[in-house]
């Protein structure tokens, strides 16, 4: 069987949790399935001849960010034929998807890791490309052959969102986590990750919370640096955020991080995307792990913490409560949401407080932060590995190919 994959994100050029995701299940299903990749962000060298990079249409250069999606959506659905089956990541890839099942006479599978119409600060970024991204993404979804949602509560939100999409199409697999690459370092690894984090300003001696994530109004750093304000002076906050969405919450987290750093010492702020080794490094030097998301289909982040070792405290929204077990892992703050879709918090000064509270519970006991993350590395071990996730999805797809 060929399967032909298309996402925007792939790493190294375009990194996101979609393209941790792709590039682990295309590793895993590649050794059962003939496996391509297509991605944005130009060729990739030394990839050979299963991975294709596509750049940005020349002449849509200066057009709304969707509409240059759209253009390399075009090149792409052409570009997978010959393949049996096409699974799209993410509206940037859907429209590719969709369009290239119908062109081809074959079906389409798409992967949900968020939903458009319960991100609408995006609008703040692709002004009026908002709409044809969400035009995008329902014409995928409603046309789909099969919808693999990453967490029951994606699942959830699909139906919700998506009245018209048959249930029998959609199915529930999470995400996973490579055990292997993700582990805590020992021996003399371990001495390299020390001297990685103190470069970066860490000190292991302290307990520390962490953070890594995009800066996007889902991810809800900033309702971290104000329940920061709250944590005990010796704990550290070392925040691994990049890729603002736009300037104007660049700038909201750049004055968040200032005025925490001239009460406290210890916040750390590393905007840049680091390799695996030395984030690893980052995280096996903190205490605890933290997800303020108030969207969050599932969270890869959170996998990755829980395989190091790390307990992780997080929104009770999306799919975090599919992965931390509240209480054995980690612990799970409560968050009641408007219901417009922006996910804002009710009283986002008691969401704060409560975060600021497990933070600094989890932070302050050494021996119970320890526990937990062994607690969460065993979870990470016995339900998420790759190799499970990825003969679900053969399933999947037999059972998609079967209905044709």
């Amino acid at each position: 069987m060929r399967v032909d994959m298309l996402t925007r994100e792939y790493p190294p050029q375009v990194y996101g949790g979609a393209g941790v995701h792709v590039t682990e299940l295309a590793r895993v299903l590649g050794t059962r399935a003939d496996v391509r990749v297509h991605c944005f962000g130009g060729p990739r060298e030394d990839a050979g001849d299963q991975v294709r990079g596509y750049s940005d249409v020349t002449e849509l250069a200066g057009a709304n960010p969707a509409l240059q999606t759209f253009g390399v959506d075009l090149e792409m659905a052409d570009g997978v034929r010959g393949t049996d089956i096409v699974h799209s990541h993410t509206w940037y890839a859907n429209l590719a998807g969709h369009l290239g099942g119908l062109l081809h006479g074959v079906p389409h599978v798409l992967s949900a890791h968020s939903l458009e119409p319960l991100r609408p600060w995006k609008a703040e970024q692709l002004g009026g490309g908002y709409a044809l991204s969400s035009w995008a993404e329902r014409t995928a979804y409603e046309g789909a052959d099969g919808i693999i949602a990453v967490s029951a509560g994606m699942r959830e939100d699909i139906l919700r969102v998506y009245p018209s999409v048959d249930p029998e199409k959609v199915a529930v697999i999470h995400n996973g986590i490579d055990l292997t690459g993700w582990q805590r370092p020992t021996g003399e690894e371990a001495e390299h990750a020390e001297r990685v984090a103190r470069s970066h300003g860490i000190d292991p001696s302290r307990p520390a919370v962490v953070f890594v994530g995009r800066i996007t109004r889902q991810k809800g750093l900033p309702h971290l640096l104000r329940a920061a304000r709250s944590l005990p002076a010796d704990v550290q906050l070392v925040l691994c955020a990049g890729a603002p969405d736009t300037p104007a919450l660049a700038a909201e987290v750049r004055a968040g991080v200032e005025e925490l750093r001239a009460t406290r010492s210890g916040v750390v702020w590393i905007d840049t995307m680091l390799p695996r080794r030395d984030l690893i490094a980052v995280l096996t030097a903190c205490t605890v792990f933290v997800c303020p998301s108030v969207y969050e289909p599932l969270g890869i982040v959170n996998l990755e913490a829980m395989a190091v070792g790390l307990p992780v405290v997080g929104s009770a929204t999306g799919g975090i409560p599919e992965v931390v077990d509240d209480g054995v892992t980690g612990v799970l703050v409560p968050i009641d949401q408007v219901s417009d879709g922006t996910g804002t918090p009710v009283d986002p000064e008691r969401f704060e407080a409560d975060l600021a509270a497990a933070l600094t519970a989890v932070a302050g006991d050494e021996q119970r932060a320890r526990e937990m993350g062994a607690a969460g590395r065993r979870r990470a071990e016995e339900h998420f590995s790759w190799e499970a996730i990825a003969e679900r999805t053969l399933e999947f797809y037999a059972s998609v190919l079967a209905r044709r």
